[in-house]
């Protein structure tokens, strides 16, 4: 694991406590899109770090990050009204990540809930007046459906579409907006979902994830592949974070799909992964001790731990075969560079792609969080070439 400096910098902002940079860190990562804005994290950081002596930490920071983003709504709503719609949206796409952020650490329940659909209210109404070409839609699943966003590529015609699904605690929201819309300037469509365990059919649909999880790749397939403007031929899966296990796992039962992106390399043994958030100092961690626990629907940790042995891709990524891109950062806090070089000496695609980002470049944390434009025109780019 890569070490935390001594003194803070911008990609540790709280020495000493992984949990509180990575998580600001993810925050930092979407100011360049317009949705979040340095000077308001630098108010909210700089709140934090006096309080950061006092006993419950997981409380100061969901009060902090709520605090700024009842704020920034206000203001949003106070523009509506007024009849500004893009600067109510401006202000509600940046609300809606602050409370995202807020809920993080905060344990399932009705506390957790309330925060999430002011988060929901803000990310909807950001999309409607911002970005109202893109079309929400219902993915079918079991009987149910995942909800996600449909970024239409440019141009006209049967056109290269990605599946795009989240990490473990990011949402469709932040994916349309750090990567779908730069793959759409490129003629590329993007089905940006929210799959089982995740963001909202977790929250509101109690959906838990899965060690199987072409169980969702596969009616993601079917969706875009059944609409006109998709070239059923160039589909290609993409995963964020915890979605570089959903990815390969995907394309590996899947071979429909044309091309596989790991947007992020994740643990070769998630069980590695999930063992590593137990430590007896929680800041020690990236994620809460809860958070596995609560993604797959345990009832105890111990449970989840045990669970967590399904998921992994030993004897899942010899069968990926279509052309595969996997990138990490050399200073990757959270997954170990080495499953990056294990995945990809791993599976068995005759195509397959290893970009390691370096801190010379900028790119080196997990999943390019410190500058994610070069991870996404990396992938772009090579999707072109290789879909």
């Amino acid at each position: 694991m890569v070490a935390m400096p001594s003194e803070a910098n911008w990609q540790v902002t709280f020495p000493g406590n992984l949990r509180w940079s990575n998580a600001t860190q993810i925050v930092k990562g979407m100011v360049a899109y317009g949705a979040a804005a340095a000077a308001e994290i630098d108010q909210i950081t700089r709140r934090l770090k006096a309080r950061s002596g006092e006993p419950d930490l997981d409380k100061v920071w969901m009060e902090e990050w709520s605090r700024e983003a009842d704020r920034v709504a206000k203001v949003g709503d106070e523009a509506d009204a007024a009849g500004n719609a893009i600067t109510a949206g401006n202000q509600y796409m940046r609300a809606g990540n602050y409370y995202y952020s807020a809920e993080r650490f905060i344990p399932p329940g009705e506390e957790k809930l309330a925060i999430y659909s002011k988060a929901l209210r803000c990310y909807q109404g950001a999309m409607a007046r911002l970005h109202p070409d893109i079309e929400r839609v219902e993915v079918p699943y079991e009987g149910t459906s995942l909800p996600a966003w449909f970024v239409k590529g440019r141009g006209l015609g049967k056109r290269p579409t990605v599946v795009l699904f989240d990490g473990m605690d990011n949402a469709k929201e932040m994916s349309v907006i750090f990567a779908g819309l730069d793959l759409a300037k490129r003629g590329i469509n993007v089905l940006a979902i929210d799959g089982p365990g995740q963001s909202e059919p977790l929250r509101l649909r109690n959906i838990p994830s899965r060690h199987d999880y072409e169980a969702a790749g596969i009616p993601a397939y079917d969706y875009v592949a059944s609409r006109p403007d998709v070239d059923p031929s160039r589909v290609a899966a993409m995963g964020y974070s915890f979605g570089g296990y959903h990815a390969p796992r995907i394309c590996a039962f899947d071979k429909r799909y044309a091309a596989c992106v790991c947007f992020g390399a994740m643990h070769w043994n998630v069980y590695d992964f999930v063992k590593g958030h137990a430590p007896t100092d929680p800041r020690q961690t990236s994620g809460s001790t809860f958070q596995f626990r609560w993604v797959v629907g345990a009832p105890d940790n111990a449970t989840a731990l045990e669970w967590s042995k399904k998921f992994t891709l030993e004897g899942v990524a010899d069968k990926v075969t279509c052309p595969i891109l996997i990138l990490h950062g050399e200073s990757d806090r959270v997954v170990p560079i080495e499953h990056a070089h294990k995945l990809y000496e791993s599976v068995g695609s005759k195509t397959k792609t290893l970009r390691i980002f370096t801190e010379a470049e900028g790119g080196a944390e997990h999943c390019q969080v410190d500058n994610r434009q070069l991870g996404v025109d990396f992938i772009g780019d090579w999707l072109l070439k290789n879909m």
